[in-house]
């Protein structure tokens, strides 16, 4: 087993799409960045990458690289996770906090949940998001940036007389 820890924020500004875990929420600044500066699915790349011991989301994909500007963040997951899987892993778990003073998340989690786990593979039950403000204190709660945190458990997987073995326990078909 693996875990790992990812953690990121962007600034808000008017005139930027606001995606949070791939979903577009309706407000009226948005996360800038390099990317499409979704902060949730950059704490996420960030925790797979670290369970895995590989360094962040900036070495992979480097906020200089012309061909990233504007990319789906979604699409960068995707790369992550095959890369995870590459190595002989599979998400066991995931939990999330997205910190954002406004718009309220609560509305979005179910949809946001739906989208990780397609991406992920995974289950939406494997998945944990909790919406929280910073009760106006600070950056977040002047609406100016917006951060997510992320932890994953990581399990490996091992072939054993052509079964799939999850860790100690065989996986059932």
């Amino acid at each position: 087993m693996k875990i790992g820890f990812g953690f990121d924020t962007h600034q808000l500004v008017e005139g930027r799409p606001l995606l949070i875990g791939g979903i577009l929420i309706d407000h009226y600044k948005g996360s800038l960045g390099h990317s499409d500066g979704d902060v949730l699915i950059h704490a996420i790349c960030d925790a797979l990458l670290g369970a895995m011991g590989l360094a962040d989301i900036g070495t992979h994909f480097p906020d200089n690289d012309p061909s990233l500007k504007g990319i789906d963040s979604k699409i960068l997951l995707q790369k992550v996770v095959k890369l995870v899987k590459s190595e002989g892993y599979s998400i066991a778990n995931i939990d999330t906090t997205v910190v954002l003073q406004t718009p309220k998340m609560i509305t979005y989690v179910g949809q946001i949940k739906s989208c990780l786990s397609e991406i992920l593979s995974i289950k939406e039950s494997q998945i944990a998001i909790k919406a929280k403000t910073s009760e106006n204190i600070g950056f977040i709660g002047r609406e100016e940036g917006v951060s997510a945190y992320a932890v994953v458990l990581l399990e490996q997987i091992r072939i054993m007389r052509g079964k799939k073995q999850m860790g100690n326990q065989p996986i059932k078909f």
